[in-house]
Parts: structure tokens; C-alpha cells; sequence
């Protein structure tokens, strides 16, 4: 029964949030099969940019250490907030989730050329938690059974416990800066005087991702039209003639 509500869960996953949680997952199932290393993985600009190793601006994404406590911490948090996004606010708009992805990897990996910064993962869930924490400012968040708190202070609850684990938080405030300056040119600016839309969604991500809406005004061919479509008898007597 277990194995059935983990495989439903699963299987009805929105893309936009199946695809970085199986990736993160993928990686530590083959680091721990030993068919990679994490040298393989890490950000490394003279590696991807003198030898070509492209992978690396991806993979650095989907790598958040062997199994352990933080790995499934991190996983959950991405999953977790990564579906509440896609479900909530980018709801129908598959392209702007996706353009919200590339934008803050982009950003992250300008950081990271000057940063000598390895692993982006966790810097990417703290943007998407960012992200909904300013988008549903009035639900209620419990931390661990031991704090309580509205959403907006979620992302500096999490950068609080990764200090306590005696984390860096460097890679937790980045992830804050590039949530925030999503947030701010996405929500914020656009409703200022004077402002407005300045992330617009490349056509072709909107072709590939988004399924296109009927035109309310169309109308079909009268040939095309069901009531002038021949009934299953009288194909039946077309293609069967006495």
C-alpha cells in the first residue's frame, strides 16, 4: 500500500517540480552506486568553459551530498515548495515557471564564477522558497514543532538552522538575493508608478510549454462541424453497400 501511494505521488508530480526532484535524487542514486563523483558534477568555469564540460551548469543543481539528513532535507524543501508554486501562483503558466528557473540559475551562476561557489542546489530551493514565502505573506508556518512564524520569515528560519548545523550561509543568502530580485522585478516593480513588466517569457519557451487556448472566436468549416459529420451507420452502409 505504501509502495502504491509513493508510486500515485509520483506519477502525478507537475513536470516543472518532477524534473528537479528526480534529477537530485538520480545524482545521489549514482554517487552512491559509485557510477559518479561529485567531481564530476561540481561548478567549475575553467572545466566547462576551456574543456566544454556543459553538463556542469546543470549539475551542479541536482547534487545535494550523499544520502544523509541534509540531503533529504534539501529534497523535501524543493519538491515541497517547487509543487506549490507550479500548483499556486504559476498555475496554467508552465513557460513563467520554467523562465522563473532559468533566470535564477542564471544569476546564481554569475555569482558563482566570482564565488568559487561548488555546489547551487541548495541556493536554487532557497529562491524557490523565497519566492512563495512573499507570494502567501498570511499562512501560518510551524518550524520543527518549535517555532512559530509567518511564511515571509521561512527563508531566514532555514538559513537560522543551516548556521546551527554549522553550514555556510553564503550559499543561503544567495539564494534570498536571487529569490528577492525575482520577486521584486516579477511582483513589485511592474505595480509601482511608472513601472513595469521588465521578465517577459521568450516566445519559444511559451510554444514548447504552454498549451495553446481555443479560440473562442473559431469557427470550423461546415464539413468539420459535428452535425454534419456522418453517423457511425451510415459509414457503416458506405463502406458495407447492400
Amino acid at each position: 500500500m505504501a509502495y502504491q501511494g509513493f508510486a500515485q505521488e509520483y506519477l502525478g508530480m507537475p513536470a516543472g517540480s518532477g524534473c528537479p526532484a528526480a534529477g537530485g535524487s538520480s545524482a545521489c542514486l549514482l554517487q552512491q552506486l559509485e557510477f559518479i563523483t561529485p567531481f564530476q558534477l561540481y561548478f567549475n568555469p575553467d572545466l566547462i568553459f576551456r574543456k566544454f564540460q556543459i553538463w556542469r551548469l546543470i549539475t551542479n543543481f541536482l547534487f545535494f551530498g550523499p544520502l544523509g539528513f541534509s540531503f533529504f532535507f534539501n529534497m523535501i524543501f524543493l519538491y515541497r515548495y517547487c509543487r506549490m508554486l507550479e500548483e499556486g501562483s504559476f498555475r496554467g503558466r508552465t513557460a513563467d515557471f520554467v523562465f522563473m528557473f532559468l533566470f535564477g540559475g542564471f544569476l546564481m551562476t554569475l555569482f558563482g564564477l566570482f564565488a568559487s561557489l561548488f555546489f547551487l542546489g541548495q541556493a536554487f530551493t532557497i529562491m524557490l522558497v523565497y519566492v512563495w514565502s512573499r507570494r502567501n505573506p498570511y499562512i501560518r508556518m510551524n518550524f520543527f514543532g518549535l517555532l512559530n512564524f509567518q511564511a515571509p520569515f521561512l527563508p531566514w528560519v532555514l538559513m537560522g538552522f543551516s548556521l546551527l548545523l554549522g553550514n555556510s550561509i553564503i550559499i543561503d543568502l544567495l539564494g534570498i538575493a536571487v529569490g528577492h530580485i525575482y520577486y521584486f522585478l516579477e511582483d513589485v516593480f511592474p505595480n509601482q508608478p511608472g513601472g513595469k513588466k521588465l521578465l517577459l517569457t521568450p516566445g519559444f519557451l511559451k510554444m514548447v510549454f504552454d498549451t495553446p487556448e481555443e479560440d473562442p472566436n473559431y469557427n470550423p468549416l461546415p464539413e468539420d462541424r459535428p452535425e454534419n459529420q456522418p453517423r457511425d451507420q451510415d459509414q457503416n452502409q458506405q463502406q458495407h453497400p447492400q
